[in-house]
């Protein structure tokens, strides 16, 4: 998928758990780990905010576009 998640990076500089994050947001880890992991397949614009108030962020610290290799497939 050519949307790449950096929750991780931010996560790191943050230096939060995923766990901590979670609750702070409002969502359960599980699906703060599908979002992470690049498995979600939408986000709601109020988790997003959520997540960019908790870390103190834009949104495009959290998200970046990435061209898909032509070659792959």
């Amino acid at each position: 998928m050519p949307i790449v998640v950096d929750i991780d990076v931010m996560l790191a500089k943050r230096k939060l758990s995923v766990g901590e994050l979670a609750e702070r947001v409002g969502i359960t880890p599980a699906n703060l780990a599908v979002l992470k992991n690049g498995r979600a397949k939408a986000v709601r614009f109020t988790t997003l905010a959520a997540l960019c108030q908790v870390l103190e962020c834009q949104p495009g610290d959290l998200l970046r576009w990435e061209a898909e290799d032509a070659t792959a497939g």
